[in-house]
């Protein structure tokens, strides 16, 4: 599946691309727990989706990693499409 193909709501998603740009990890308590994000951009040759990366996977993921996410979602958040791979996805570098 293209990036510009992903819509909101949209629940078992594959897509691939790479990972351009980061941002500093938040850190937050929620239900007692404390939670880590970071948002992403992945792109590939049909455009460009921002990524929550949440806890360990933001220690897997560098700028620049080709990245295949499986069984991902489409959320929105703050008006803005985002890719998540949520409880049930995964988020792997690939060669």
């Amino acid at each position: 599946m293209k990036i510009s193909e992903l819509k909101v709501g949209q629940g078992r998603v594959e897509v691939s691309g790479i990972v351009k740009k980061i941002s500093d990890t938040r850190v937050f308590n929620k239900y007692g727990r404390e939670l880590k994000v970071a948002d992403a951009i992945l792109e590939d040759d049909s455009g460009a989706i921002k990524l929550a990366l949440w806890n360990d996977d933001i220690t897997k993921i560098k700028e620049g990693d080709k990245i295949k996410i499986t069984n991902g979602f489409v959320n929105e958040f703050q008006a803005e499409k985002q890719l998540t791979a949520g409880k049930y996805g995964k988020i792997e570098v690939v060669k």
